[in-house]
């Protein structure tokens, strides 16, 4: 054993030990389309005379997480997103209508005379002129506090201010500022309360946030009676940290901001439905990658088999880095996980195709040479393969929203894991396997020393690609061209989330036919309803605008018929939203474009970059396409899918470039036409049993997966087929062409020979060195 693979070895037990440990003693914070609950997205808007921007917006957050609290909702998660929008997440929630009735109120802050504290269980008397109870309510340290009428309310609050008294040394304060009809009512407020005894219970004043006393300060002794405290200057004094004194500050100022907000997107998402998911998901992963890895020991025999070992230990250290991260594993996050399973194949097929032909090459090379030279040769095609996925991975969650951001982060830890575990965790135990003797005498056993079937068989066919590209890119255009058609005629059924609306799926313990729902709903006053069935004899009801309590009457008319009706999921999403997540829609496709046909023209030649990206256009308006023909709807959980197409495709036309700039380098005088047939032929392998390796994944995820992954799985299959053909017969016919429009000179070697100068092997026209 080399030092290197020492070193390689002792790092991939430690990550090993360290995922192990983290998988066993951590869980996974499951979104909320996992675990069950509702989702809202609040738009803050301009009120009369404030305007919605980031600070009044973390104002109205902190109003909101005290409401929040007031639900007794477990773990509630609240947080700003952009400069006026606000995330909250409740865990279990199944009705958002009581959930929205707390959470889209303003803010009611109001101030108050304290009359007294009563004991425990006392109530307050009820005044004699209305027989009406005073409000009693608890303060800061529980005690009950019998409060006056309301004698000034938030909305004459200016400002207040949290600072830190250095000269009086006396701590943390908060300063109040109240506008100028406001303030004389404060000062009424506390020069009646300094009539009475300093340490009496009615000195106090009680400020009340939505029924709730965030502070009850006693007026200071030095005020005199009917005197009271000025409008501005005003200062509560108490044993306050810093963090309660800026709450508290924010608290006064929040409430008395009266800052509209609107639910411009809503999600619920029933346990059952997330269970399920959950469930389907594991199985398909267990499927997918026993099928992956019995197929990848097949092709690779001994060396297939430690793949296959280091694509488990693969699976633990992705898992294990999305729990230490605390990343919030979303139903598309979750299929992005799966699908990474099937791509991390790719980087160990890519080495072993790669020490093949390192072996056929050489007269009589060791075992261990050729798996070296096999991942020396590979790297640059794994690097920038990998790295053009990754572009995809960022794109996805910058410019994302929801779980289509979870998807982009856990396709990113796949694939940084794969590179790992293909890298340090495959090579190290393979290279320790070519250290046997066994291993090395009996070509049978490793896999390697003997070329492939499919590489055997191209061998023999040697079929004549490329003599006329123009040929396969009128193929391409026809296929484009049925697309399209598709888009026109049948036209894209946009989700709700690009058009905004409502999306509701019901269970019902009696079966009721599309016909029967459709009917009952029109009789109820819901006739532009879209009655559709989603799977298991669940019902989808898809409409236009729809308030929480227009849902709950739809319900109670779907139960008329169908008996107990439990709402399983439930989609709301805004119009000016759905504005907004389609142009987001539109901008992430361009941006993937031309971030793509950027690297792709430094990394490679500019003609191959445009054949890249014309491949990859082409694969996502087949899509498209496909899904227009189907009558399949395109949504967030699509464009994800559409996303990792581009990711693959482009995936794909890197390896193959990659070997014709390598190929053309070191054979500068061969016509490009024959060095691309060369190169599509050694590639071939590599392609197809990556292609299977991914296939085995989506058709698992789409059998097992349910309605909820079923068409993100079509989405990768078809991307995937499509990706395969496009990579070869649209990106290099493409390329060719081009260069022949450019004069540019062949790419220079990456490696030279002693003297200096790229070895001499130019190639015939058919593929004979000469």
């Amino acid at each position: 054993m080399t030092r290197a693979t020492a070193v390689r070895a002792v790092l991939a037990v430690a990550v090993l030990l360290v995922s192990v440990y983290i998988s066993l003693t951590m869980s996974p914070r499951l979104g909320l389309d996992l675990q069950g609950g509702t989702r809202m997205v609040l738009q803050a808007k301009d009120s009369a005379t404030v305007k919605a921007d980031r600070e009044t917006t973390d104002r109205t957050l902190e109003v909101l997480r005290q409401r929040v609290d007031s639900l007794g909702v477990a773990e509630p998660v609240l947080t700003r997103s952009g400069e006026d929008r606000i995330i909250v997440e409740l865990p279990d929630v199944q009705d958002p209508r009581q959930a929205a009735a707390v959470i889209g109120r303003t803010a009611q802050l109001s101030f108050h005379p304290v009359l007294g504290a009563l004991p425990p269980g006392a109530e307050p008397e009820a005044k004699p002129e209305t027989g009406e109870k005073r409000l009693l309510l608890p303060d800061e340290q529980g005690v009950q506090l019998d409060l006056g009428p309301t004698q000034l309310s938030g909305a004459g609050v200016k400002d207040a201010t949290a600072a830190f008294d250095a000269q009086q040394a006396g701590g943390w304060t908060v300063s109040l500022d109240f506008h100028k009809d406001a303030g004389k009512g404060w000062t009424k407020l506390t020069g009646e309360a300094a009539c009475h005894p300093a340490g009496d219970e009615r000195r106090r004043v009680a400020i009340v946030l939505d029924e709730k006393v965030i502070s009850s300060p006693q007026v200071d002794p030095s005020v005199g009676c009917q005197v009271g405290l000025p409008s501005g200057g005003t200062q509560i004094t108490g044993s306050f940290t810093a963090k309660e004194a800026r709450d508290l500050a924010l608290l006064i100022k929040g409430g008395a901001l009266p800052v509209p907000v609107e639910i411009v997107e809503q999600r619920t998402v029933g346990p059952t439905l997330g269970a399920a998911a959950i469930d389907a998901s594991a199985q398909a992963a267990l499927i997918g990658a026993a099928a992956t890895a019995l197929f990848i020991t097949v092709i690779y025999r001994l060396f297939g088999a430690l793949a296959a070992v280091a694509l488990a230990a693969y699976g633990v250290i992705s898992y294990a880095a999305l729990v230490g991260l605390g990343v919030t594993l979303t139903l598309p996050g979750l299929a992005g996980f799966v699908l990474a399973i099937g791509m991390a194949v790719d980087a160990n097929v890519l080495v072993f195709e790669r020490a093949r032909e390192e072996c056929q090459a050489q007269p009589k090379p060791t075992l261990r040479s050729a798996l070296t030279t096999g991942f020396r040769k590979a790297f640059s095609a794994v690097a920038d393969s990998n790295i053009t996925t990754l572009l995809a991975a960022g794109l996805l969650f910058f410019l994302g929203s929801g779980p289509v951001k979870g998807f982009g982060v856990t396709l990113a830890i796949g694939v940084i894991a794969s590179m790992f575990s293909a890298l340090v965790i495959a090579r190290a135990l393979t290279e320790i396997a070519a250290g046997s003797r066994f291993v090395s005498d009996y070509p049978g056993v490793n896999g390697i020393a003997r070329p492939g079937g499919v590489r055997t068989w191209l061998i023999r066919k040697d079929p004549k690609l490329f003599r006329k590209p123009v040929q396969w890119l009128v193929v391409s255009a026809v296929l484009v061209a049925v697309a399209v058609g598709g888009i026109v005629v049948r036209g894209i059924d946009l989700g709700v989330e690009f058009t905004g609306g409502r999306l509701v799926e019901y269970s019902t313990s009696r079966p009721v036919d599309v016909e029967t729902a459709r009917s009952t709903l029109a009789e109820a006053g819901f006739g532009d309803a879209e009655v559709t069935t989603a799977g298991d004899g669940d019902i989808s009801v898809r409409t236009g605008k729809l308030d929480n309590d227009g849902e709950h009457a739809l319900r109670t008319a779907l139960a008329t018929e169908g008996g107990e009706t439990t709402k399983v999921r439930d989609e709301l999403i805004g119009p000016s939203l759905g504005d907004e997540l389609r142009r987001n829609a539109l901008i992430a496709l361009a941006v993937a474009v031309l971030v793509q046909l950027a690297y792709l023209a430094v990394r490679f030649r500019w003609t191959f970059a445009v054949g890249s990206v014309v491949a990859m256009v082409h694969d996502v308006v087949i899509v498209v396409g496909a899904f227009a023909w189907l009558g399949r709807p395109v949504d967030g959980i699509f464009l994800a899918a559409l996303l990792t197409v581009i990711g693959y495709s482009v995936n794909d036309s890197v390896v193959v470039f990659d070997r014709v700039r390598e190929l053309w380098g070191a054979n500068r005088k061969t016509p490009l036409p024959t060095i691309a047939r060369r190169a599509v032929l050694q590639t071939v392998p590599r392609t197809v049993n990556t292609g299977m390796g991914a296939l085995f994944i989506l058709v698992a995820l789409a059998v097992l997966g349910g309605d909820s992954l079923a068409d993100f799985a079509l989405a990768l299959l078809i991307g995937i087929v499509v990706g395969t053909w496009s990579s070869v017969f649209t990106a290099v016919p493409g390329a060719i062409v081009l260069e022949r429009t450019t004069n540019a000179p062949p790419p220079v070697p990456g490696k030279t020979n002693r003297r200096g100068r790229a070895p001499r092997r130019d190639l015939d026209d058919n593929g004979a060195r000469v």
